[in-house]
């Protein structure tokens, strides 16, 4: 009993040093309280692409809470081309018009979806198990389906399928982009931007100066006439148009070409950031200790506000951060 009772006695020193040696952010200069902060008279409790489930789970969506609410046993999936799409977990899916409840549409899948994207008559969807398929909203014809290897475990960060042209562009599950033309219902092509076996589907894609550009959460890729690949550690991303800005798990904010070649970098020691923010001439981060860091787009100076923050969805809607209950604009 006595050897018992020391082995206890070290447990427990071992746990409460490890818990109390945590480090984390603590800027060396704090400006000032962040003025453009308070209550959002709405209260987050899931987020999905462009869309973000609210009490009486009604949807905030476009700058505003819609009229349009979301039955108990659905998720929202996210908004797309006017539409906010909501599933069920046996694939019950239902599209209803943002400004027009009204107008819906249903579909009978009779598979978990994992995120969905619209583009005027055309429903792109990807189900959890990393099959692809093309309907049309209008007669409920399948147009297309494509099969990808499915995917052992994933981030909760989704990326809606991408319109362009006659072509969409599907981030798998399984870190690859998928391209397929809508006229023709034929692949065209298949990108692998990461290879890893856990947590490899695409968070981010975007096409900026005609290149394609994606990334998993360890690695992106810049596509044009060649593939260009760098490994990150990536928490957010987010582009101006111009240049790339990664957030990575290290506290790091990079600036990067569409070539993936780095422009500046800077280090916030233990940060752990919540998302970002571009407006303007400037770039806001939003970190998990309670920080607001403005920092210019060439990171080359930056300053530290004292914000708000508690546990819970962070929702980013055009210039806004929503954390449960409050908000904290950069406009």
């Amino acid at each position: 009993m006595k050897k018992l009772y020391v082995i206890t006695i070290v447990f427990i020193v071992i746990v409460f040093n490890a818990c109390s040696s945590k480090e984390v952010f603590e800027p060396n200069h704090v400006v000032d309280d962040w003025k453009k902060a308070g209550n959002s008279k709405v209260d987050i409790k899931n987020i999905a692409p462009e869309a973000a489930l609210v009490e009486d789970r009604k949807v905030l969506a476009l700058s505003k809470v819609l009229d349009i609410q979301i039955p108990e046993n659905y998720k929202l999936l996210g908004y797309s081309d006017g539409w906010i799409i909501s599933a069920n977990i046996n694939g019950d899916l239902t599209l209803t018009f943002a400004e027009d409840k009204t107008m819906v549409e249903k579909f009978k899948l009779k598979r978990t979806i994992a995120t969905a994207g619209i583009k005027n008559d055309i429903l792109a969807v990807l189900f959890t198990n990393n099959e692809m398929a093309l309907y049309s909203i209008a007669n409920k014809e399948l147009l297309l389906k494509e099969q990808g290897e499915a995917p052992v475990v994933v981030d909760s960060k989704m990326v809606k399928p991408y319109f362009r042209d006659d072509v969409v562009l599907f981030s798998t599950l399984d870190g690859k982009i998928v391209v397929i033309n809508t006229k023709i219902k034929k692949k065209l092509r298949t990108v692998i931007v990461s290879s890893q076996e856990y947590f490899n589907n695409i968070i981010y894609f975007d096409l900026i100066d005609s290149k394609v550009i994606a990334a998993t959460g360890n690695k992106i890729l810049s596509l044009a006439q060649k593939e260009i690949r760098e490994n990150y550690d990536i928490r957010n991303i987010i582009s101006d148009g111009e240049n790339i800005f990664i957030a990575t798990k290290q506290g790091e904010v990079i600036s990067l070409t569409p070539d993936l070649q780095q422009n500046a970098k800077i280090k916030f020691p233990f940060a752990h950031f919540l998302g970002m923010i571009i407006n303007n001439d400037k770039l806001y981060l939003l970190e998990k200790e309670g920080y607001l860091i403005e920092a210019s787009k060439n990171l080359s100076k930056y300053s530290i506000y004292d914000v708000d923050v508690d546990d819970g969805y962070v929702f980013i809607d055009d210039k806004i951060f929503y954390i449960n209950d409050e908000y904290i604009s950069v406009k």
